[in-house]
């Protein structure tokens, strides 16, 4: 995957979202925690790999299930939570986020 304006985009949003997962279970001073690193450096390395690269749709949607199972486990958490707050905590990643969704790996 390039690391052009969809696939930074993305890694921006991904990182939103587990920082506010993290700031609100884990409290963690100063970024995040080790787990919460560690789930975005993986998100991260993924989103690097991702077969269907720019034209990808949101990873929810992709028929392609990447993710180890603990790690998915955790991302699903992570966007269970931190989604709905992505609305007024940043707007604009989520309504990208959106839109994004809309497309067909």
């Amino acid at each position: 995957m390039q690391n052009n304006g969809r696939s930074t985009r993305e890694k921006k949003t991904v990182h939103a979202m587990i920082q506010i997962y993290c700031d609100a279970h884990h409290g963690h001073d100063g970024g995040l925690c080790p787990d919460c690193q560690e789930l975005i450096n993986y998100a991260f390395a993924r989103l690097e790999r991702c077969k269907f690269g720019e034209q990808k749709s949101t990873c929810g949607r992709c028929p392609v299930h990447c993710y180890k199972k603990d790690m998915r486990e955790k991302i699903t958490a992570v966007m269970r939570f931190s989604g709905p707050k992505m609305l007024t905590k940043h707007p604009i990643l989520a309504f990208w986020h959106l839109v994004d969704g809309i497309g067909k790996p």
